[in-house]
């Protein structure tokens, strides 16, 4: 029986070129029917197993293993996108905070501006008021002055006009003279200056 069995066997899986055609017949390129419906059962036979063995034990894991990259795939494009998200808030925020400081700046730099006008105008009036004082002091100065000199002057002039008008009498002027004398003189001295 084991005989048998392989002999069937070898008959299912052996090609149809290497089966001898009978006697008297000529061997076709085409195999017969009853010649390949064995190999095509068996082959047949062992497509579905392999099928089945697939559909049940790999596709499952396969599937699986797509559907799990493809949510990985997708919780990483969400990331991203958050990612970018944030980073376009981060940079208007950046911006925003640029435009204050350069505004705050900008608005530093008026006011030290204006400070500084208001500085040089305090100081330009303080030394505009330093010079009318120190004017006013000088020409007060000089008024005193001119007085002292004047004064100076019309006492010399007082003597030298009792001494030469000693001179000229010869006789010693008394001092109601000499009173008179410059009373005289200072008349005369107030009119010439007032002349100049």
């Amino acid at each position: 029986m084991f005989h048998r069995t392989m002999t069937a066997a070898l008959l299912l899986f052996a090609p149809a070129a290497a089966m001898a055609a009978p006697e008297g017949e000529k061997a076709s390129p085409i195999p017969a029917i009853n010649e390949g419906l064995m190999s095509s059962i068996v082959a047949l036979t062992v497509f579905l197993v392999v099928l089945t063995v697939l559909s049940v034990a790999v596709w499952p894991k396969i599937a699986k293993g797509l559907k799990e990259r493809e949510q990985k795939i997708l919780t990483e494009i969400k990331a991203a996108e958050m990612a970018r998200q944030q980073a376009n808030m981060a940079l208007q925020n950046y911006e925003k905070s640029l435009a204050e400081a350069r505004a705050e700046a900008q608005r530093m730099l008026e006011q030290a501006r204006a400070q500084q006008q208001a500085q040089a105008a305090e100081i330009k009036a303080k030394a505009d008021a330093e010079l009318v004082a120190m004017k006013d002091k000088a020409m007060r100065d000089i008024d005193a002055a001119k007085k002292q000199a004047l004064a100076d002057i019309y006492g010399e002039a007082a003597n030298l006009a009792t001494m030469v008008a000693g001179k000229i009498l010869k006789r010693e002027v008394n001092s109601g003279d000499q009173q008179r004398l410059v009373q005289d003189a200072l008349v005369e001295m107030k009119t010439v200056t007032a002349r100049a």
